[in-house]
């Protein structure tokens, strides 16, 4: 495919960026992000809980997908400056939205721009809720293999691909209410499975745990055994935030499907965030402790590193 993106999709929209490669302010601990590199605008996953939810999609993220169509172009030219100056550094794939929407089975952006990552020898973060991933093991075993590493991390590791696949709940279920158009996480699950077994270093964002459905001992440890039997070799567990109180918001949304699907817990939920977006610290240290007790038991590490 050449630069400019197939229009086989008739719903998403095109656009044209200013930008599509980010360098971050520093780099988070956890995900090893330098850079960021978002393809599309909007998520067809349309998960409840989302941060990027409000006014500007509206209830129904999977109707204004946009598709960066100048993206491939751009991100050749800005790593071609980086790479340069020498200035390598692990790229999330996304940080706004899931690199493998469903669009992306015909658009090819994300695979287009693993591409372009691989010519300048860049290492890449991917992060999704898709088991699409695993259509583009080819480019990413070239990648792990010729990308050069940040100085700093060069002594400490040495892949140069990192997947990571996001969970809220193994439950398909559960998982159907919060995120209605992610790929189910059995299937998840399974991709985890084929990533590890090819030989990528993966793990899982367990985030975010659902308060009393998700976040409990025993459902955790179950999905602790389960990743780590997958291959998973780190957990980065996180707490629920919700944002906003419009109708299109993540707090308004988790809410309203807490009091439809699970109203006895509608008091614990007013209770975490009587405070506001975030969790009452009580309730982020409680969750805190017990998932890293209970990683500590299962044998997972909480870092890549």
């Amino acid at each position: 495919m050449d630069n400019q993106i197939s229009r086989q999709v008739a719903m998403p929209h095109f656009i044209r960026s200013k930008t599509i490669l980010n360098k971050t302010k520093r780099r988070d601990p956890w995900f090893l992000d330098d850079y960021t590199v978002n393809p599309y605008s909007g998520c067809s996953f349309n998960c409840l809980f989302c941060y990027i939810r409000g006014s500007k999609y509206g209830e129904h993220m999977e109707r204004k997908i946009g598709i960066k169509e100048n993206a491939v172009e751009l991100l050749d030219r800005q790593l071609f400056n980086r790479a340069k100056k020498s200035q390598f550094g692990f790229i999330v794939m996304s940080s706004a939205t899931d690199p493998y929407l469903q669009v992306e089975k015909d658009t090819q952006l994300t695979r287009e721009l693993l591409r372009v990552i691989l010519k300048h020898r860049f290492p890449v973060h991917v992060i999704t809720r898709s088991e699409l991933v695993t259509r583009d093991f080819d480019l990413l075993e070239e990648i792990n293999e010729m990308a050069l590493l940040p100085t700093d991390l060069a002594s400490k590791m040495n892949e140069g691909v990192l997947i990571t696949f996001s969970f809220s709940t193994l439950d398909d279920k559960v998982a159907s209410t919060f995120e209605p158009g992610a790929t189910p996480p059995k299937l998840r699950l399974a991709a985890l499975h084929k990533t590890s077994s090819g030989g990528f270093k993966t793990g899982v964002a367990m985030m975010p745990l659902l308060p009393g459905i998700s976040d409990t001992n025993e459902v955790m440890e179950s999905m602790l055994h389960n990743f780590k039997k997958a291959g998973a070799k780190y957990i980065f567990p996180a707490s629920l935030t919700l944002f906003g109180y419009g109708p299109s918001d993540s707090r308004t949304l988790v809410f309203r499907a807490i009091k439809n699907h699970y109203e006895y817990l509608m008091p614990r939920y007013e209770e975490i965030f009587r405070l506001g977006s975030r969790p009452i610290r009580e309730y982020q240290k409680d969750v805190d402790q017990r998932a890293r007790k209970l990683c500590n038991q299962v044998g997972l590490k909480q870092s890549i590193l």
